[in-house]
């Protein structure tokens, strides 16, 4: 499961997930970003009916992936330099 998951972010392009990331965190962008407010919402202690915890979940998971993505780029470039 766990090279399966690897795997997959291995070979994930980067661009479309920059994007996905950028759209996504952004979105909607006027007044406030979602991701924003519920980010506030988390460390204000108001974080609490499901839908809003969903709401955070699916605006951070394009830049979770794409952390993910960066981070395992450079673990593996450092792996081959080794």
């Amino acid at each position: 499961m766990k090279r399966r998951l690897l795997s997959i972010i291995d070979h994930a392009s980067l661009t479309p997930l920059i994007i996905l990331a950028l759209l996504l965190g952004l979105a909607p962008f006027v007044p406030e970003p979602h991701l924003t407010e519920k980010l506030r919402m988390l460390f204000q202690g108001t974080l609490t009916r499901p839908l809003d915890i969903f709401d955070l979940l699916m605006h951070a998971a394009p830049i979770v992936l794409l952390g993910l993505k960066l981070w395992r780029m450079a673990w593996l470039r450092k792996a081959a330099q080794a």
